[in-house]
Order: C-alpha cells, then structure tokens, then sequence
C-alpha cells in the first residue's frame, strides 16, 4: 500500500477523534455550557447535519480541482473548524462551529476514498479504502478515550486544541506525501450526477442512512449508559472506549478483506449482527465484563460495514464516483443525527439507558432488509470490465475482478 495512505489516515484520525470525542465529552460540555445531556446531543446532529450539507456542495464546487489541491483545503478547513469549537463562548455558538467543523468532512472522505481506490491495485481497492479509514478507527481506540481523558481533566477546550494540532499534522502530511491527483477531465455538476440514475446508488444509500443509524443510536450515549447501568466509574469509561476503537479497528480490518471477496454477503451479514449485538447490549450492559465484550461486538459489526459500503459505491456509481462516495458520507452522518436524534427521543421519554440500544437495533435491521432486497434485485452481471472508477485510474482498471 503507498505511504500516501498513511498521510490520509493522518487527517482521518482527527476527524474521527473530533467526531466520537464529542459523544465521550456529552456530560463535561452539558455541565459546563448549562444544558442537559439530550441537549448537548444537538452537538453531535449539529456536525451531522453539517456534513450532510457540506458532503455535495463542497464536492461540487471542487469537482475541476485536482483531488490532491481538494484534499489539502478540506483538511485545513477542518482544523480551522475545530478552532472555532474551542473558542466558542457559549451552546449555540458551538452548535455553529460544529456545523461549520462538520462540512468538510463527507467531501474529505468521498475525495479520499476515491483516491485511495486509484492508488492501489484494482483488486486491492476494499483494503485500500480500508486503510484510510485506519485512522478513523485507530481515533476510537487512542484518540477518542485520551480526548475523553483529557477533557475530564483540563475541559473539553483542551480536547479540540488537542484536536486542532492533529488537523494541522493531517494536513501537512497530505501536502507532502500525496501524489498529484489530478480530475477527471469529465469532471463537473452534470457528470457526477450521473451517478444518481443507479437505483442501486439510492438502496445502498438508504442501508447506510438507517442501519447505521443504529450504531450511533447506541454510540452517541454510550458514556452515560457505561456509567448509570454498567457501574463503571467516569475515569474507566476512557478504557471501555477504547476498546469500542478496538472493535472498529478489527471490524474495519476484516470488512475490507472480505468486500474483496464478497461483497454484497458482507454488507448484509454486518447489518444483521449488528442489530443481533444492539439488541443483545439491552441486557449485558447490566454487568461491567459482559458490556465490555459486546461494546467490541458492536464495534467490530458496525465498522465491518464502513470499506464494504463505501466500495459498493464505487461500484455503482462507476465512471463518476467523486460526488456519490461523498454521498456516503453524508448518509453516515444522516444515520449520525437521527441515531443521536431517536435515542434522545426514547431517554426524554423515560424509557431508560438502555432504550437507545433497542431503538438501534431496530434501525440496523431495516439497514439489513434494504441490503438484502437491494441484493437480491441486483441480478444483472456488471457491466465489461467491472467496478470501474474514473480514467483516472488507467488501465489496469480494465483488469478489475467483478465483485461477489
């Protein structure tokens, strides 16, 4: 794998610890801004709903740049972001720099995820995506329990400037380890639509939108279940998330190599145990070992998706994939603001700790049934070639293996 990866990894590790660390911190920030914890959860829909925004536009508007010259501004952009989060003086003014953080996000992703595809032989592109997303995983398992460590003991400020170092790091190490990348000479609003005429683009969207959802639904609270159900002291919840991180990682790791070789079985089989695991966590949260073991289960199911997804999206979207793979984002993040959203609805509601964790294990197994419908409609061969990604990617594209 080229060392360019790594440099992408780089800024996908401050995007995640930035991203998760402000579920960890959802009691430090509702304490010191003078809000309740279902409010403080707007932070987290804030960031969402800026990605699901920023994802098209920003996509769009960088569409003739060369995607190195897109990499470098968007990760500039999100650190100045984070700038703006540690320096906000009250609530509201956070919510705006969390939108305004989360922008960048979904188009850094969907630009990333297609030049880690060029960059890597055509039939190691699930493991090459999943390589960039390392550092989104490898966030939860350092990043988000030290960001959550050091926010208990010098405030969330402290986490984001923390953050802020690693943004401006990232975006260094892109300018300079990169390659040049240049568009697509097809490249513009008209031709990245195209995409869209994919009824296929819409369902795996659609899976993404709800059976994440399910994920964040648990993860977005995860703090306060850890401590008001499972026991654990606010200084061990650091340690629990971890290993949720460790789980991510070894679920990021197994997702990429088994989309290699099948891709739409994995994209069902993650939604189905995810929701089984969710489901499960309703119960084995009441005991400190037995919630530990299925925060890794729900990690591991729940980032196994993330390589399989995204490449599904390359696939589908073929010959305009720039726009459609920042789509996914954006639709993760969609899943973000409405998992966070729905599992405030069910605490406001008195239902309990555990209430988030049954509401996304029923919105992982709707993401299941579209996957599996979406599978079985999508009977057709692939087109000569196989998952081609733009002419970028020369020839040996044309050498593609047709995905399972």
């Amino acid at each position: 794998m080229p060392l360019a990866l790594l440099a992408l990894a780089v800024t996908a590790f401050a995007i995640g610890t930035t991203e998760f660390a402000a579920m960890g911190l959802l009691p430090q920030v509702a304490g010191d801004l003078h809000v309740s914890i279902p409010q403080a959860g707007w932070l987290i829909s804030a960031y969402a709903v800026g990605v699901v925004i920023g994802a098209p536009l920003l996509t769009v508007a960088a569409a003739r740049m060369p995607r190195k010259a897109v990499l470098v501004a968007l990760a500039a952009l999100f650190t100045a972001g984070n700038l703006l989060c540690a320096l906000a003086p009250d609530f509201w003014l956070l919510a705006v720099a969390r939108l305004i953080t989360g922008l960048p996000h979904g188009a850094f992703f969907g630009a990333g995820a297609v030049a880690a595809a060029e960059l890597a032989p055509p039939h190691l592109r699930a493991r090459a995506v999943a390589v960039m997303f390392s550092g989104l995983t490898l966030a939860n398992v350092v990043g988000v329990p030290a960001a959550t460590l050091l926010g208990q003991h010098l405030g969330w400020r402290a986490t984001m400037l923390v953050v802020v170092a690693i943004g401006a790091l990232g975006t260094a190490a892109i300018a300079r380890l990169v390659p040049p990348l240049p568009s697509p000479a097809a490249a513009g609003l008209r031709h990245e639509l195209s995409a869209f005429r994919s009824g296929q683009l819409w369902l795996a969207l659609a899976t993404v939108v709800f059976g994440c959802g399910g994920f964040f639904a648990c993860y977005s609270y995860i703090t306060p279940l850890l401590t008001e159900v499972s026991g654990y002291a606010p200084g061990s919840v650091t340690l629990v998330l971890a290993l949720f991180g460790i789980g991510m990682t070894i679920g990021n790791v197994v997702g990429g190599y088994a989309a290699d070789r099948a891709l739409r079985p994995t994209v069902c089989a993650s939604f189905l145990l995810l929701a089984l695991a969710l489901a499960g966590f309703a119960w084995t949260a009441r005991a400190g070992w037995s919630a530990a073991l299925t925060v890794v289960l729900i990690g591991m199911f729940g980032f196994a998706i993330v390589p399989a997804v995204q490449t599904l999206v390359l696939q589908k979207a073929r010959r305009a994939p720039t726009l459609a793979s920042a789509t996914v984002q954006g639709a993760f993040n969609l899943a973000n603001a409405q998992g966070a959203y729905f599992g405030g609805l069910a605490l406001d509601a008195g239902l309990g700790w555990t209430a988030p964790t049954l509401v996304g294990s029923v919105l992982a197994g709707i993401g299941a049934l579209i996957a599996v419908l979406a599978w079985a409609a999508d009977r057709r061969p692939p087109p000569p070639g196989g998952p081609d990604l733009p002419a970028a990617t020369g020839a040996a594209a044309a050498h593609a293996r047709p995905p399972a």
